[in-house]
């Protein structure tokens, strides 16, 4: 459980990272970060990644070569080498970037979503479905369609979206895996 860091990566003494945390040669953990593995998931870093502050439930694999922005959130994603996800964008459990794609500023690759090698999601942007469907963020509708079958609440949490109470029981599980830390 505990993290494995490259004695070839730098890791800013303010970082918080916490359980099976793998990083890799040549990365560099900028001072704020947080990677952390939450309910039984793993990170992975590869070699000469630029971390500027994460979490994760599920597995998160970010290749080599990678840029993160700062107040980027990428949680239990499969990231290819040479990906580069701007200031503000989010990456949700179950996506898949591949090699080189670009998700720029506050741009979201949606839940369960596969954005292809060298794709870009424009600033802004919204990345939902696989094969990713790239829509702009006044098309809800459009995004909802899709999103709606990817089923957050029972991918991420286990929970059926229509159970009564849903995010009471969210908050609850959330507070007792997170009790031990």
């Amino acid at each position: 459980m505990s993290p494995w860091i490259s004695p070839l990566a730098q890791v800013a003494s303010d970082c918080t990272i916490i359980r099976p945390v793998t990083i890799g040669p040549g990365c560099r953990i900028q001072p704020g970060a947080r990677i952390v593995a939450e309910g039984g998931g793993r990170i992975r870093l590869g070699a000469a990644c630029i971390v500027l502050e994460k979490t994760s439930r599920q597995d998160c694999t970010i290749g080599d070569h990678c840029l993160i922005g700062p107040h980027a959130h990428v949680v239990g994603a499969e990231i290819a080498d040479e990906v580069f996800i701007a200031t503000g964008a989010s990456i949700f459990h179950g996506a898949r970037i591949g090699k080189g794609a670009e998700v720029r500023i506050k741009a979201t690759v949606h839940l369960r979503t596969t954005l292809e090698a060298g794709a870009v999601v424009p600033i802004g942007w919204v990345a939902v479905g696989t094969p990713a469907q790239i829509l702009s963020p006044d098309q809800h509708a459009a995004i909802w369609e899709v999103q709606s079958h990817l089923d957050f609440p029972g991918f991420v949490y286990g929970i059926d979206r229509t159970e009564p109470d849903l995010m009471r029981k969210i908050c609850a599980r959330l507070s007792e895996e997170l009790g031990p830390h």
